[in-house]
This record gives structure tokens, C-alpha cells and sequence, in this order.
């Protein structure tokens, strides 16, 4: 899906000669790439603390085979 953004060309520029790649569409792809990871890690990591645990639960019983 072609695509008409108005990029700044010096952050551009700047992500190029960071993350060492040939082509802005690289560059761009990897950006966002990076960027969906990270908010998917914010989501996890906004977790701690709110799951509840049962204390009682054997994790060994569990993998014990039929």
C-alpha cells in the first residue's frame, strides 16, 4: 500500500545513519516495528502487580503425564 507521508527529513536522516540500514523504507519499517514492541511491552509491564496468584497452585502436579 503505497503511501504519501510528509517525514522529517532530519529524523530520517538521523534513523538512517543510526540503525545503519540502505533504504528509508527500511528504515521506516524497522521504526515502527520498534515502536509496536515497545508499547506491547508497556502493556505487559502495566500488569505487575495487578494479577492475583493463587498460592495454593502446584505447578509440578501440572506437568505430571496420564
Amino acid at each position: 500500500m503505497a503511501s504519501n507521508l510528509a517525514i522529517d527529513q532530519e529524523l530520517l536522516n538521523a534513523a538512517l545513519e543510526t540503525g545503519g540500514l540502505k533504504t528509508k523504507k527500511e528504515t521506516v519499517n524497522l521504526a515502527l516495528a520498534e515502536f509496536i514492541q515497545r508499547r506491547k511491552a508497556a502493556e505487559v509491564l502495566s500488569l505487575f502487580g495487578k494479577i492475583e496468584y493463587d498460592i495454593d497452585y502446584d505447578y509440578k502436579k501440572a506437568r505430571e503425564r496420564a
